[in-house]
């Protein structure tokens, strides 16, 4: 028999609510106000939140462990993909207990990671570059793209230049922070590893990427300082655009159309800086990263 309208709608109610119960648990652990240690401590029937989350799922919200590494952890701790954290087993537990313990105490202080996104042209790779060259003690991401370089880039230091299938295989690996396609041609990726690394020693980040791939960073680290980088004006955008030389007519007329977009998207973040002189801007982005003390 059907159940009756008004208990279906209960239903549908109260699994919306534990879905959104769970997610905020999720978040609390991605975001560090809670250790997932805690999580499987509170993991009773009187924490219905806690312990219907799968095991997998607290794992995976613990910051820079991917999808991949977390099916690895879960294989090596002879937990099933589909085990809820309340319906471990004493050996299970103890076991998952052991390692997040050992994880927490690995952690030490972490650097900022700060992320500067913006319309095309508006001189994020110039302002990128300036704190590259004068603050050594923050890490500029590399990216990986499958686009061509340009006169005078240099791979490694400017960008990762691969090809389609590298960039395939590292997206199957599990190697990449975020990745998006960009003015629908090329593919633009950011490489976990360095950036785990660095954050872990208290070094500060900064990712110089794009819209796409700044909103991935921000559901993946909340804690991520993002940064809008503005033109002066409209025209000075449009005046960098057509004379920096790399685009013809027809891809030029594409990129304004997406820098249109792009610019509305400014609000989505939490910081904006306008970029009128690149020592100046550069400066503003990094007062928002902490001193190499910690401080």
């Amino acid at each position: 028999m059907k159940p009756p309208e008004v208990d279906r709608i209960a239903g549908s109610k109260a699994a919306v609510a534990a879905r959104r119960a769970r997610a905020e648990v999720k978040r609390q652990v991605s975001s560090g106000e809670r250790t997932a240690s805690d999580v499987l401590d509170k993991a009773t029937p009187e924490n219905p939140a806690e312990a219907s989350l799968r095991v997998s799922e607290l794992i995976g919200s613990i910051p820079w462990l991917g999808p991949t590494r977390t099916a690895r952890i879960m294989t090596e701790l002879g937990i099933s993909p589909s085990k809820r954290v309340g319906g471990l087993g004493i050996h299970q537990k103890k076991r998952l207990r052991e390692f997040l313990v050992e994880r927490q105490k690995r952690r030490i202080e972490t650097g900022a990671l700060v992320v500067l996104a913006g319309p095309t042209a508006v001189g994020k790779g110039t302002v990128s570059a300036f704190i590259r060259d004068h603050h050594p003690e923050v890490l500029l991401s590399v990216s990986a793209t499958t686009r061509p370089p340009r006169p005078g880039e240099v791979d490694g230091v400017h960008y990762y230049f691969v090809d389609d299938a590298e960039f395939d295989r590292l997206i199957e690996g599990g190697e990449f922070l975020e990745w998006a396609t960009v003015h629908n041609a090329y593919r633009y990726g950011t490489p976990r590893a360095p950036i785990t690394q660095a954050l872990a020693g208290g070094k500060s980040v900064l990712l110089e990427i794009d819209l796409q791939g700044a909103r991935q960073v921000r559901e993946t680290f909340p804690e991520a300082r993002l940064v809008f980088l503005l033109p002066p004006t409209w025209e000075e955008l449009v005046r960098r655009l057509t004379g920096r030389g790399t685009e013809d007519a027809d891809e030029q007329d594409r990129r304004l159309v997406t820098a249109k977009r792009e610019l509305e998207a400014q609000d989505e973040f939490q910081y904006k800086v306008v970029n009128a002189d690149v020592e100046t801007a550069a400066r503003e982005v990094v007062s928002l990263m902490p001193t190499p003390s910690g401080v």
